[in-house]
């Protein structure tokens, strides 16, 4: 019997976040006041007392959703005992740090990095993301490939429902061509571009120097790589998978089969919100789901 812990991506963050773990554990507030000093600036005054609006902005949410994630799985002491790690997204950040491949300090500053260079490929670029709900992955592929646009699967997050991203006129006809085929829903995201996806290319480049000029180790259990879908414990597959993350789809939904497959019989969220536990839930209700927050 193996449990699996996971972490949340971006649009999880809400705010107050974070805010009892400070309140209560000397060890959290030493984390949150080190990660101050890291980012150059107060985050732990927007995470708590902020507004959503700049919650909302990549540059924040980004460190924020890390923090709170990986300070709750440190939080949680000898309790915190992974037979397997795994994120979402912004998420496997966390899951590298909590499983010891990156140190606290490392995994934040590549966050920074990631975030900054993520806003930054947006401006100069506007682009989009949209839901797909109720049609199969491989109609949403045919569907994508069919658009003379940029426009490519970004996200399987479970059988049924899978985002979609790329150039604001791709979306816009790629959202009416899965009507037509039968989605139940075509939803475009209040994002701000178009993640995992050839957009997002000169911020995989930006992000590529700032990876390869870290040390990554081996991890105390695998983690689940979005790209790879694979429990990786070489810290050089861990570091290529990292980079190729940024304009690669994130195939959670084929992770956490694998997770399965690899003997996971109970996924524990950790971080703001409970969306992966509601995605787990829908690709096996066979395994135990929670969360701490």
């Amino acid at each position: 019997m193996k449990r699996a812990y996971v972490f949340p991506g971006q649009g999880a963050q809400f705010v107050g976040m974070g805010k009892d773990l400070y309140d209560t554990l000397p060890l959290a507030k030493e984390l949150f006041e080190q990660a101050n000093e890291i980012l150059g600036f107060r985050i732990t005054d927007l995470m708590f007392d902020g507004t959503d609006e700049e919650l909302r902005q990549t540059k924040v949410t980004q460190p924020a959703i890390f923090l709170h994630s990986v300070i709750l799985a440190k939080s949680l002491g000898d309790e915190f005992k992974p037979d397997m790690t795994a994120g979402h997204s912004l998420g496997e950040f966390s899951a590298l740090v909590a499983a010891g491949a990156l140190s606290f300090e490392d995994g934040l500053k590549l966050v920074h990095a990631r975030a900054l260079a993520m806003q930054k490929a947006c401006e100069a670029n506007p682009s989009t993301m949209a839901a797909i709900l109720g049609l199969p992955d491989e109609k949403v592929e045919e569907i994508c490939a069919q658009v003379d646009d940029v426009v490519v699967p970004a996200n399987y997050n479970c059988p049924g429902q899978i985002v979609i991203s790329g150039s604001n006129s791709g979306i816009e006809k790629a959202c009416e061509l899965m009507k037509e085929a039968g989605a139940k829903r075509a939803l475009p995201l209040k994002v701000g571009g178009a993640f995992h996806s050839p957009l997002m290319e000169p911020a995989r480049v930006e992000l590529m120097e700032a990876i390869e000029a870290t040390s990554f180790s081996a991890p105390v259990c695998p983690v689940y790589q979005n790209v790879s879908t694979l429990g990786e414990t070489d810290p050089a597959i861990i570091r290529k998978n990292l980079i190729a993350q940024l304009t690669s789809p994130v195939k959670w939904t084929q992770s956490v089969q694998q997770m399965i497959v690899d003997g996971a019989v109970e996924f524990v969220e950790l971080g703001p919100g409970s969306v992966l536990q509601g995605l787990i839930s829908k690709i096996d209700k066979s395994v135990t789901v929670s969360g701490k927050q």
